[in-house]
């Protein structure tokens, strides 16, 4: 024999799956990351007290204002990210929720991720000199550039270490500085014939920038709309495909004359 349940209990009984799946969805491990805003460095400075471009077997010049590279944090590939977590970054401008394998290489251990992200680092590094000393018509083998940034993975920083090394040995011209004094931050890939490659999370990249000085940042053209969401207000955008391109961009900057491409 059954009972009728009166509709109050009815939904109170069907109610109570749907609580226990979200209960249970609220702690369970998801297949995300959450990032924010990262460290930015002075390509043309110093990192944690060594230089982080260093040339020899050609002169250098002393330079003024500041070309920062711009990274995120992300909650590392062996952390798991709950959905209270998830709704938290979704609603906030100084995070972002990404799918994990945008972030990290699927499928391998955080020491094997490590690894890959070094190389990565070092194979930008190696395009961003190869890149600069073409631009410059400097293929003198004894030209040697070293690159040192620690802590820093992936191939992001490859703009901004082509037009450290441009700075440090050619400037903008007549004495100039690529930065006319100014803090430029940015970000893109590069290969070795200078073209620049989008990256990632460019928009908390940006807030990085802003909040480290920055009043000028460089983008990959395709990124621009991402650049644009959450743009910080006294940061101007400039998009950019090339290295020739960027160049041609600061120096207009620089200099007053020219065309300054935007987004």
């Amino acid at each position: 024999m059954f009972s009728r349940l009166t509709r109050p209990q009815a939904l109170a009984v069907c109610a109570l799956p749907v609580v226990a799946l979200l209960a249970t969805a609220a702690f369970a491990p998801l297949p995300f990351s959450v990032a924010q805003p990262g460290l930015t460095a002075d390509v043309l400075g110093e990192n944690k007290g060594d230089p982080v471009i260093t040339i020899s077997g050609a002169p250098t010049r002393d330079t003024t204002g500041e070309l920062r590279m711009t990274t995120i944090e992300a909650t590392s590939p062996d952390t798991d990210v709950t959905l209270g977590e998830v709704i938290d970054a979704w609603f906030r401008t100084d995070k972002a929720v990404m799918p994990r394998d945008s972030v990290y290489p699927s499928g391998r251990s955080t020491q094997e991720i490590e690894k890959y992200n070094t190389e990565q680092m070092q194979e930008s590094q190696d395009a961003a000199t190869e890149a600069a000393l073409n631009y410059l018509d400097l293929n003198d083998k004894n030209i040697k550039v070293t690159l040192k940034l620690a802590d820093v993975g992936g191939p992001s920083a490859g703009l901004l270490f082509s037009l450290g090394v441009i700075d440090k040995l050619n400037g903008a011209g007549a004495g100039a500085d690529l930065t006319g004094g100014r803090t430029i931050a940015g970000t893109g890939t590069i290969d070795a014939a200078g073209k620049v490659g989008a990256v990632g999370g460019v928009s908390l990249k940006t807030q990085a920038a802003k909040r480290d000085g920055a009043t000028v940042f460089l983008v990959p053209k395709d990124e621009c709309s991402d650049a644009k969401s959450e743009l910080p207000k006294g940061l101007r955008l400039i998009p950019v495909t090339t290295l020739k391109g960027a160049v041609d961009a600061l120096e207009a900057l620089e200099s007053g004359k020219g065309s300054v491409p935007s987004c």
